[in-house]
């Protein structure tokens, strides 16, 4: 089932933190670079045809850290993104650990999880962000 697949990893122990990007074989050629940033954030970037795509993985600080070590997350994922060229697209994925607002309520009607498989989506949605 997963034969093909390219897995990148940035982590340090297998129990805790870490993040991962998950590559189809058929894109696994197009991948240029690979930028492991810590135990939290990773990118990869692939050229498909005349554009550039980054995708950040991101794994958030939870509830119980500081509040030094989510200001310090957060600056690193901006001095990312801000890093990435405007001529290049951005798709930025992964567990944020929290909510909009004070409360996690009234947001039951937002669907934030999507379910995708198969040949033709991974194509179709590489060739849709380019």
């Amino acid at each position: 089932m997963w034969a093909g697949f390219k897995l990148w990893y940035s982590g340090g122990s297998r129990d805790r933190n870490g993040v991962g990007i998950l590559v189809d074989g058929d894109l696994r050629e197009q991948v240029v670079e690979v930028r492991r940033i810590n135990d939290r954030l990773m990118t990869i970037k692939l050229v498909i045809g005349g554009c550039t795509l980054n995708i950040i993985s991101a794994y958030a600080p939870q509830a119980g850290l500081d509040e030094e070590a989510k200001k310090l997350f957060y600056e690193e994922l901006d001095e990312v993104v801000r890093g990435i060229p405007n001529t290049e697209k951005v798709v930025i994925g992964g567990d944020f650990n929290g909510h909009i607002g004070a409360t996690s309520s009234g947001f039951d009607d937002v669907k934030w999880r999507l379910w995708f498989w198969g040949e033709k989506w991974r194509w179709n949605f590489a060739s849709r962000l380019c």
